[in-house]
């Protein structure tokens, strides 16, 4: 039975793998996941860790990413895919859910729930996408003080705390790069350079920061859609892809639905279908039938 139900590795071996990954000098790649059955998938290709969006959580709600999720929603849905996945899991905690005080429960609910790290944004609350403008930042020392408080409420202390700027497109990438250091000194271990628009960019804030560095390739955003290659060069430490599933997903579901509405009929659609047998074997149905045979292959004697 074992990792059959859930994973086998500890939460706190995935946040020191998590820890280990980004030191490696290889690019940590992050797909997210929409739900836990993507980050079996995730697991299986071969990616270093799995990422949960804040705007896939919010969607999957049908609700826009403005802030209108709560922590409770979130903290489950990560809870629900890091049971099923060896694999470090980055999850987006908005900006904290409240004052600082809040921020520092979010980091020991997430812990909680097996999750290896979370990132904090310097939006104002309620915040909006990272790649849309309209955008409004709080000031330093306002998030200075949020990163402190989740640092403290930290107990693992592998568990890690990213940062995340949304600053570079309101304020100039001069002034990003400095709340980046400040970040930093308030004992943020990576920080997240959002919505950045070019390779020089990247490179800037590669060459100004000393610790772990996280880039957002985002699809129909601000940044040019850089490979993992690319920004390893460059000298990132780990890349996430947030709504790409939760994109293809949809796409391909729209297409779907449409089909059969106007056929009357999916016939047409099954080559672009999931086959049940690929589904069972992501599912590995086998293994749980030979765990419920092994249970009930014996019978109840008279006497028992």
């Amino acid at each position: 039975m074992t990792g059959l139900l859930a994973a086998t590795t500890s939460a706190a071996d995935k946040r020191a793998a998590f820890r280990a990954g980004l030191a490696s000098g290889s690019i940590q790649r992050l797909p997210g996941a929409f739900n836990p059955l993507v980050a079996k998938l995730i697991q299986e290709i071969g990616f270093e860790g799995v990422y949960v969006s804040g705007a896939v959580v919010s969607a999957e709600l049908a609700l826009p990413d403005i802030g209108l999720t709560t922590l409770s929603e979130v903290t489950e849905r990560g809870r629900q895919i890091a049971r099923v996945t060896d694999l470090p899991v980055l999850i987006d905690a908005d900006t904290g859910f409240g004052e600082p005080m809040s921020a520092a429960r979010t980091v020991t609910l997430l812990e909680d729930a097996g999750i290896a790290g979370c990132h904090l944004e310097d939006q104002v609350n309620p915040k909006r996408c990272g790649h849309l403008d309209g955008k409004a930042v709080v000031p330093t020392q306002e998030m200075v003080r949020r990163l402190r408080a989740a640092v403290s409420a930290r107990r693992d202390p592998n568990f890690v705390i990213c940062a995340r700027t949304d600053a570079a497109g309101i304020e100039g990438i001069d002034a990003a790069v400095e709340r980046a250091k400040a970040y930093a000194d308030a004992g943020a271990d990576l920080i997240f350079t959002e919505a950045l628009y070019s390779t020089a960019d990247f490179e800037k804030f590669r060459a100004a920061i000393s610790i772990p560095l996280l880039a957002n390739m985002t699809e129909f955003g601000k940044s040019e859609l850089l490979t993992a290659q690319a920004l390893e060069s460059i000298g990132y430490n780990a890349v996430i892809y947030p709504v790409s599933t939760l994109r293809l997903a949809m796409w391909a579901a729209e297409q779907g639905l449409r089909e059969i509405f106007a056929a009357g009929t999916q016939a047409g659609l099954l080559d672009r279908m999931q086959h049940r047998s690929r589904l069972y074997e992501l599912l590995e149905y086998e293994r749980y039938n030979e765990f419920d045979s092994e249970i009930f292959n014996f019978r109840l004697g008279k006497d028992q």
